[in-house]
């Protein structure tokens, strides 16, 4: 009669599964640090894009300094998994963040057509000062030549006087017009020359804004007949834009204007005045004394 029992090899194999099912820890064990939270890393993200001259390192110290201890390593490998590169090989400012930050020190060009009521094209060059917004219109001409923007170059900066020592960029586009002679006008007042990429309009944003708005207030609403004609506009235009037109960039202000005006709340008796400017094509509003 043979034997129900199991041979003692198979009690052994069952008692070594057993033994060790009942010590096996994988399932409750992680191995190596405790993953990093979505929010963490969303803020060491965060940490390097607007601060792109900060290593992981630095990164790391501001955490802690935010309460988050976190190892400058685990930094590391956040920015790297996210094809940041390491300060200072990290990519710099955008060109927005470039432009908003050296505002002050900017002063844009760009040429714009007109084209008289006979058909004829007539171009003009065009500044305008980042910081104050302050606009210069500086010539018009059938014919822009590069030693005629050089002429207006030199103009401008007789113009700027002492305000020219604050400004230390000239945007402008990679128009043929300007030349190098052009640029060496501003070089000489150690201002640096910064070129748009090709085709690249909002990259001279300010220009091309002020620009739309010479067509938008004026320009789309007169028949210009000649050069002298549309040199008078401009004119106009300039003193207008310069001295009463509010920018929301400058709270409310004008560019020339250095301090807020007068407010009251009881206006019912002043008498508000109109001037207008071009022939009713621009309104100005003021109080009478």
């Amino acid at each position: 009669m043979r034997s129900s029992l199991s041979p003692p090899g198979t009690l052994l194999a069952w008692h070594r599964r057993f033994l060790a099912a009942k010590w096996d820890y994988t399932a409750r064990r992680r191995t190596g640090r405790p993953p990093t939270t979505a929010a963490i890393k969303k803020l060491v993200l965060r940490l390097a894009r607007e601060n792109p001259r900060w290593g992981h390192r630095r990164i790391q110290g501001e955490l802690t300094r935010l309460g988050h201890r976190i190892a400058a390593s685990t930094v590391w490998e956040i920015l790297h998994a996210a094809g940041v590169d390491p300060a200072p090989r990290r990519a710099g400012p955008t060109w927005r963040e470039f432009l908003t930050a050296q505002a002050e020190g900017i002063i844009a060009a760009d040429f714009f057509h007109i084209d008289t009521a006979l058909g004829k094209r007539l171009y003009a060059l065009v500044f305008l000062e980042h910081g104050t917004r302050r606009l210069h219109i500086t010539g018009v001409t059938a014919h822009p030549t590069q030693d005629w923007a050089v002429q207006q170059a030199r103009n401008l900066t007789s113009d700027l006087g002492p305000r020219i020592d604050f400004l230390r960029f000239l945007l402008r586009d990679r128009d043929g017009k300007y030349g190098e002679t052009f640029d060496a006008v501003f070089q000489a007042e150690d201002m640096e020359i910064l070129k748009s990429a090709p085709q690249a309009p909002r990259m001279n944003a300010h220009c091309e804004r002020i620009i739309g708005s010479i067509r938008r207030e004026v320009l789309d609403h007169l028949l210009i007949m000649n050069e002298a004609h549309a040199r008078h506009v401009l004119a106009a235009y300039e003193r207008h834009y310069n001295q009463h037109r509010p920018h929301q960039a400058r709270n409310q202000l004008p560019p020339d204007a250095d301090h807020q005006p007068a407010t009251g709340h009881d206006i019912s008796p002043r008498k508000v005045l109109r001037t207008r400017i071009l022939g009713d094509v621009v309104n100005e509003y003021r109080y009478a004394a």
